[in-house]
């Protein structure tokens, strides 16, 4: 029994009925259902576990001016997620993981070498390994079949044991090596140089980052797709830093619209019958667009006092 098994078990035991109790709560006509069946359970403990370390993450790929990266990697899995669809040898999903964490290293080392910009590589990679697996699909697969799609868009069929067991093993560790360094990681976002003479790791800080960052992509193109990543993992970092005046503080409004995109997404794509990736993404925007439309009503008022930028993140 994995740990995203173990997970779903204790908040599913008729000793807790956590989620029984939880969906008893819930509107709707579809979505208590998330509360009751095993399948819709799993994609929703997923879905939390997700949300929260791509929260954390984005909101230091925002600061370190990254955010492309989370779509070329998603790009890069789903070529990689071709290839084990087209040849079945090995797991689609441990294809696409080495794929990640391959080009993410790659992509480091360009930037570090100052070999290509950040912005200039991802791009190369995106586009290389979308391609890619669309010409392998094309070659040696059956097309853009109802699987691949899911892959595309994401789909809360692929939540299985397994995955839930991958997704909530990846999120235990992401949290825990973040707490462990995540002030090295604030202090090479803010000034690298001045990190180095520190004495703090940066190459090792930057890599590990990298890594990471790599294995949530994997993670989130289970449940939101490969072309919809970025609503978790930019989308609610950058609505929060409209609002937020620390960096703690910005880490907070993230955690906070991440999850209200990802349950309310749930909840309209249940009781809509759409696309659960496609419209965690459609809200997570108009979240953004409604804290950004208030926040210049406000700014036409008079002693009206913008957020300033988070405090630890002022070069």
């Amino acid at each position: 029994m994995g740990l995203g098994t173990l997970l779903h078990h204790v908040l599913d035991h008729p000793r807790f009925s956590i989620l029984s109790t939880i969906g008893g709560w819930m509107p709707g006509e579809v979505f208590p259902a998330f509360f009751e069946m095993e399948m819709f359970e799993r994609a929703l403990i997923a879905a939390l576990l997700i949300t929260v370390v791509a929260g954390l993450y984005g909101t230091f790929l925002m600061l370190r001016n990254l955010s492309l990266i989370g779509d070329g990697l998603a790009h890069v899995s789903f070529g990689g997620v071709a290839v084990g669809v087209a040849f079945g040898a090995v797991a689609p999903m441990d294809i696409a993981s080495l794929a990640c964490v391959f080009s993410a290293i790659c992509i480091y080392e360009l930037q570090n070498r100052d070999i290509l910009s950040g912005d200039t590589s991802i791009a190369i990679f995106l586009t290389g390994a979308l391609a890619f697996g669309l010409v392998i699909l094309r070659l040696f697969g059956q097309g853009i079949t109802t699987d691949i799609e899911g892959y595309l868009f994401g789909s809360l069929v692929l939540i299985d044991d397994a995955r839930l067991d991958r997704i909530t093993a990846t999120s235990a560790v992401a949290l825990f090596s973040l707490a462990v360094f995540h002030r090295p990681l604030l202090a090479i976002t803010i000034d690298s140089v001045a990190a180095k003479m520190q004495g703090i790791p940066v190459h090792f800080v930057g890599l590990w980052f990298s890594v990471m960052v790599a294995l949530i992509v994997v993670n989130m193109v289970q449940l939101i797709g490969a072309l919809l990543v970025t609503a978790l993992l930019v989308t609610p970092a950058a609505t929060a830093q409209l609002v937020s005046r620390s960096f703690r503080g910005s880490l907070l409004w993230t955690q906070g619209f991440g999850l209200t995109s990802t349950f309310l997404g749930l909840y309209l794509s249940a009781e809509l019958n759409t696309g659960s990736g496609s419209m965690i993404a459609l809200v997570a925007a108009m979240l953004f667009a409604t804290v950004g439309l208030l926040k210049l009503i406000a700014s036409q008022l008079p002693d009206f006092k913008a957020p300033s930028p988070p405090e630890e993140a002022r070069g």
